[in-house]
């Protein structure tokens, strides 16, 4: 729910961490999880998360900064993030959007992805900005 101040509305914050706590996030979600999707690149195959996304002043990292480590590859658009402790994906620039953030769900604070029910997967190994 957006609450109000005055003219000033506050937006719901949302806490995400890795599996360690090494890494907190705060993200800002006005309308909660949207468009929870998979993704089937050679990256996302591989991590298996559920991802949903987020404008780039949505995500605020609130303890870890130094823990987070960066990966790159292929055409080095996308910035993926992980624990460079525990190693959990939390976050990422997006490739075919890089006004956005990509977020792990299941780090989210409170929230199971599995209760998510049916979540799309995205054609990653066709990316368009592949050909």
């Amino acid at each position: 729910m957006i609450k109000r101040v005055g003219n000033t509305v506050i937006q719901p914050k949302h806490k995400a961490s890795c599996h360690c706590g090494a890494i907190e996030l705060e993200l800002t979600l006005p309308n909660g999880i949207e468009s929870p999707r998979r993704c089937d690149c050679s990256i996302c195959r591989r991590k298996g998360a559920i991802v949903g996304s987020v404008t780039l002043d949505a995500i605020r990292i609130v303890k870890g900064e130094e823990f987070l480590k960066l990966y790159q590859f292929n055409t080095n658009t996308a910035q993926h993030y992980f624990c460079s402790n525990c190693g959990i994906y939390t976050h990422h620039k997006r490739r075919s959007n890089p006004n956005e953030y990509g977020y792990n769900i299941g780090c989210l604070e409170g929230v199971n992805p599995f209760e998510l029910g049916d979540v799309v997967t995205n054609d990653g190994v066709n990316h368009p900005a592949d050909r």
